[in-house]
């Protein structure tokens, strides 16, 4: 009877034994297949970015401000780029606050991004072309030779940009930047995308098509031989600049296209109309419906952008000292801005919770989505001078502050705000736009009441 017991007590002990084993095991493959699972979903779903740490919290305003002078230098031979992006490897963000801004413009499906092109002199911005996105640019300084290539290479559109021009490449047009200056030249430049670019550029497309269709393709004389004869670069050659460039070229030419072609792709923004406010000046690269208030070049560029989709607006806003564009948001389209001199300071209200003010100083670069009532002041001696771009190839629609005061009637404001309707009658208007202002009028208002 006792060995009964203890046989019985030991498959009993064995038993248990055994479904905690099994048990164990169990779990552990769940807690395994749940990590391969979450795993997959990582690695199948780029477009899901993934915060850093949150031990830090980074301030709200960084989802309207980079400062772009402090980001990554992207370098090459013949020049440099920097970029205010967004990147699906959070890795790729050099700080937190980058990845703020570049997380806000793609949750906000901006359709813009923005960077810098330095090209050294007789530098060369490789020939390429972007899958997703319209290039458009701002020549800050220098000279550049442009070449634009149409669909099937029948037409090559080529021309010369100074300082204060424009360009605009459609997506999928092949184009290349050549700086004929002595000096650098340097380009903002902006693309209607939120996402990645995607780019590719000619030489690295020649290196990954196998030799034997190459050669069918450009039936070179020598055939395969020739195309062997092409030695890749171990650096990256986006931007160009060959040590040995004067044995390599005997004769360059820098022809400029008839206007009807080039016009397509080029706007003198420097020589277009200045918009005077009593605050400051507006000067605009924009479609304008018939054509209103453009000249004949002008209305090729305005009929242009509104050929080819996702195009933008592009201006540059000077605001003097202590002047402020006021506030106000727009109907149609995010917009972003480049500080190219002077400083002020911005305010934007996304929300009744969500509102932020922050100084801007050379080299920053900001962001307002669409909707958001936004102001920009001057705070310095010298004046406020910005690059804009707003994602929009129609006329642009935007509600100002005092405009909006004016058109509600005085008694709904009365209703809104607890004051005497009479009140509002303080509240003057002006003949004069007073889009960017002055505290001048302002004083002389208080003066006159």
């Amino acid at each position: 009877m006792n060995i009964f017991l203890v046989c019985l007590l030991a498959c009993v002990i064995s038993t248990i034994i055994g479904v905690l084993i099994i048990s164990l095991v169990y779990i552990n493959n769940i807690g395994f297949t749940t990590e391969l699972n979450i795993q997959k979903h990582e690695i199948t779903s780029p477009k899901t970015p993934i915060r850093m740490s949150d031990k830090k919290r980074v301030d709200v305003k960084f989802q309207f401000l980079n400062h772009l002078g402090k980001s990554k230098v992207f370098q090459f031979p013949g020049g440099d780029i920097q970029w205010a992006r967004f990147r699906y490897d959070v890795n790729d963000y050099p700080s937190e606050e980058e990845m703020e801004f570049g997380t806000s413009i793609n949750n906000q499906r901006s359709k813009m991004t923005f960077g810098t092109l330095r090209i050294k002199s007789k530098g060369l911005r490789a020939p390429h072309w972007h899958f997703n996105a319209n290039e458009h640019g701002f020549l800050l300084k220098g000279s550049a030779w442009i070449g634009v290539v149409d669909a099937g290479g029948s037409i090559v559109t080529t021309y010369n940009v100074t300082a204060g021009q424009v360009i605009f490449f459609p997506k999928n047009t092949l184009h290349w930047v050549k700086n004929v200056g002595e000096d650098d030249c340097l380009f903002l430049l902006f693309f209607t995308t939120h996402e990645e670019l995607q780019t590719l550029d000619v030489d690295d497309v020649f290196f990954s098509t196998p030799e034997d269709i190459a050669a069918r393709s450009l039936k070179p004389q020598g055939g395969v031989n020739f195309i062997r004869t092409f030695k890749k670069q171990t650096e990256d050659q986006a931007i160009n600049l060959p040590p040995n460039l004067v044995e390599l070229i005997q004769n360059a030419s820098y022809v400029q296209s008839p206007d009807k072609l080039v016009w397509r792709y080029f706007y003198n923004l420097k020589a277009s109309t200045e918009f005077k406010l009593p605050g400051g000046v507006i000067q605009w690269a924009r479609f304008r419906k018939n054509g209103a208030g453009l000249n004949d070049n002008e209305k090729i560029f305005s009929d242009s952008l509104q050929m080819h989709e996702n195009a933008l607006t592009l201006g540059t806003i000077r605001i003097y000292s202590n002047g402020l564009r006021q506030p106000h948001f727009h109907f149609n389209a995010n917009e972003m801005g480049y500080v190219i001199s002077g400083c002020g300071k911005v305010g934007i209200i996304v929300s009744s919770k969500i509102t932020t003010d922050f100084d801007i100083g050379v080299g920053d670069v900001v962001f307002f989505p669409i909707g958001t009532q936004h102001y920009i002041k001057s705070t310095c001696d010298e004046d406020l001078l910005l690059i804009l771009a707003f994602s929009t190839g129609n006329q642009l629609q935007t509600l100002d502050m005092d405009d909006y005061f004016h058109a509600t009637a005085d008694h709904i404001l009365a209703q809104l705000f607890f004051k005497k309707q009479e009140e509002f009658k303080k509240i003057p208007r002006f003949s004069e736009d007073q889009a960017i202002n002055l505290p001048s009028q302002l004083k002389l208002i208080a003066k006159n009441n």
